[in-house]
């Protein structure tokens, strides 16, 4: 560790590390299968360079490892956000952007245009393509690339035991539904109580 608390970006041990936050990310969210998780990674924060400067295809190559794992374990479905260039849009599967009916964009994230882990991602997918925006249900983001506009509201910060991926700062969230109905409201219906049953 340095003195910043980092963890100097070894190479080998990045699929490990967000594997490990990810598995967090899951627990704290009690994650389902056929959920939809965004990750937004600066490749160059990870290597300890200013996010657009030093992208680097064999971090990708691990992160996206990392990624898959977990989301092949849990049965969710990964969403790799492009860099500002591209609008932030996101790299998914062509039939789960069908499904969602989300709106599909005609670009090819590339290193330079795209970011280097959509790049990775892009040429790893069977059927990818990229979609304008999307609602996830967590997310995670690895050198504060800003997933928010891709993730549902509300969501709900998850503080992972590994706060660094490399020389990257990791955050993470999942997102709950709505409270809705102000002083009076309840969300758990409480056994054998009438007076919850009705409202004038």
């Amino acid at each position: 560790m340095t003195e910043a608390g980092r963890n100097p970006a070894d190479i080998r041990s990045l699929a490990d590390q967000v594997e490990r936050a990810l598995n967090e990310l899951v627990a704290a969210g009690k994650l389902r299968p056929g959920q939809k998780l965004v990750a937004g990674v600066s490749t160059s924060e990870v290597r300890g360079q200013r996010i657009g400067t030093a992208g680097a295809m064999e971090v990708a190559e691990q992160i996206y490892e990392g990624v898959l794992r977990v989301c092949g374990r849990a049965g969710l479905h990964p969403l790799w956000q492009c860099c500002e260039h591209l609008n932030r849009a996101l790299v998914a599967e062509r039939a789960l952007a069908e499904s969602q009916g989300w709106t599909i964009v005609s670009a090819v994230p590339v290193p330079k245009a795209g970011g280097s882990m959509a790049a990775y991602a892009y040429r790893r997918m069977s059927d990818p393509c990229l979609v304008e925006a999307a609602q996830a249900d967590a997310g995670i983001d690895i050198g504060e690339t800003l997933i928010g506009m891709h993730l549902r509201p509300v969501a709900v910060p998850v503080r992972p035991s590994v706060p660094w991926i490399g020389e990257a700062r990791v955050t993470m969230a999942y997102t709950r539904p709505k409270l809705i109905g102000g002083e009076r409201a309840v969300y758990k219906l409480p056994p054998d109580d009438p007076d919850s049953r009705t409202c004038d």
